[in-house]
Formats: structure tokens, sequence, C-alpha cells
């Protein structure tokens, strides 16, 4: 049996709160299924608490104060640290930036909007806005920043193998002017080929397909269970029920049947970004 981890309270706040909770545990004589028992997430997910890999849930949180008479502690420094880490996220959206560079694989399926990981400032824009029209300018300008601070993984030695399936839909929509058009494709293509990573098209003359009813981000990790993340508008949710996760990295795999090579894929964005280079020329 390999060594246990020990987290190391000062590496991030995550760390901390990780090493104070197994503390807490191993003071209370329980064991992790003890300590798991009667919550709705997975031994796996309290584990990697633990080592400082997660953040902690807010209805973990309330379960695990309430199991350790902790008075509320962890409720506590739960709500302080998804504050620090949220700025310019959604509350639902908190843990998922932390995951995603801890992450081994990222797998996304984008059938409405480009992935987060892939936007321009432009495209980020224009979508808060316009989901959005009642924010504050300086609430826009927030969520772009978060955003774009995501995408920072891509310059780490250590950054994650990204696959990423669009709809073509997506690269045909003006969402922005030609010349924001083309240099968000032009973008995508410089991330997927400067990371070695894989883009596919699902083309648009394909009617039926799986995952047809919502955007899926399957993510790996080294040491730790799979997990995807499904969101609607306003809503999302972690998924990490065994099972489920299974459905769909099934349902993932076979969207990459669906969709087209990589090498036609990414021909076809290169033409598309040309198209919208010589219109914007065109205008000017």
């Amino acid at each position: 049996m390999p060594p246990r981890k020990d987290p190391d309270p000062s590496a991030s706040v995550q760390s901390f709160y990780g090493a104070e909770l197994r503390y807490r545990r191993e003071k209370a004589g329980l064991t992790l299924e003890q300590l798991a028992e009667g919550a709705f997430r997975g031994i796996s997910l309290l584990s990697q608490i633990e080592r400082g890999e997660r953040a902690m849930p807010m209805d973990f949180a309330v379960h695990v104060d309430k199991k350790l008479n902790t008075d509320g502690f962890f409720q506590r420094r739960c709500e302080d640290a998804a504050k620090a880490r949220r700025s310019g996220h959604p509350a639902y959206f908190a843990e998922i930036p932390d995951m995603e560079k801890t992450a081994t694989t990222i797998e996304d399926w984008a059938p409405f909007v480009i992935p987060g990981l892939l936007q321009t400032k432009a495209y980020v824009r224009k979508l808060c806005e316009t989901t959005r029209p009642w924010s504050e300018p300086e609430g826009v300008e927030e969520k772009v920043r978060a955003r774009l601070k995501r995408a920072e993984i891509w310059k780490r030695k250590g950054r994650p193998y990204y696959w990423a399936i669009l709809r073509e839909e997506l690269i045909r929509k003006l969402v922005l002017p030609p010349a924001g058009m083309a240099e968000q494709l032009e973008h995508i293509l410089d991330v997927i080929r400067s990371t070695q990573g894989v883009l596919q098209i699902v083309p648009r003359t394909t009617a039926t397909h799986p995952l047809m009813q919502g955007l899926a981000k399957v993510m790996t990790f080294p040491d730790t269970p799979p997990v995807v993340w499904i969101e609607s508008e306003f809503s999302g949710q972690t998924i990490d029920y065994p099972p489920l996760v299974t459905d769909f990295r099934r349902s993932y795999d076979l969207l990459r049947a669906a969709a087209l090579p990589p090498e036609a894929s990414l021909a076809m964005v290169e033409e598309a970004a040309r198209g919208y280079r010589d219109e914007a020329q065109q205008q000017g």
C-alpha cells in the first residue's frame, strides 16, 4: 500500500482546511466511510478534500459540522473560501476552476457556446452582456477577467490534455463582428495546436447525436475518480456518482464518433476564420 499523502496546510486555503478536516476526523475516531455516511457525497470526494485537491461543497460542510460537532466551523470557512474563489464566477461554479487546474484530462462538449477555456476577451464580454444585460459594467469586467484567468492553465507545464467537441453552428454564428469572429476562431486553433489538444466539429447536417440536450465537461485526475460538470443558464452540477459518470463518458465517446475527424475539423475552422477575415477587410 502506498504511503498516505498528508496535505501541506501552508500550500493553499484548500490544503489548510483539508488538513484541519483530517485532524478533526481522526481526533473523533472516525474513518472516511463513517464521516461520509449519511451525506450525498462519496468517499472519494472526502479524500480529495482532506488532501487539499478539492474545495468543500456547502452541503458537505454542514454535514461535517454535524458529524464532528464543530459548531459550524467548516460551514463558515466554506463560505469564506467560496467568496475568495468565485470572484467573477457564479457561486455554483466556484470549485470548477480549481478542478481544471488539477485535472489530467478535460473533455468539453459545447453545443451552445464556445467553451470558456477557448474564449477570447471579446467573446466573453459579448456573452456576459447578452445573457445578463442587467449586470453593471464592473460586474461584466470581473466576469471577463475571471474567465480569462481560467485559460492560464494552458501556459503551465503540467497542463491537462484537452479534447473539445463543438457544434458547427458555433463557428458559423456571428456572435461578434467578422473581425472578432476571425480572432476567436484563430484563438481556438492556436490553443489546440500549442497544447497538442484535439478539436472535433459535429456538422450541422448531423441531426441527432449523443448529448444533444446540454453541455458536458468530463475531467479526470491523477489519483481520484473522474467527474462530470453539466450546466444550464443559471445553475450547474458536479456529478461524481460512478454509474452516471460512466454513462456520460460512453456518450462522449459516441459523440467523438459522430463528429468530423480532427484534421477535417481544424480545416473547417481555418476556412471559417479566413472567410471572416476576408469579410472584415471588405467592410473596411
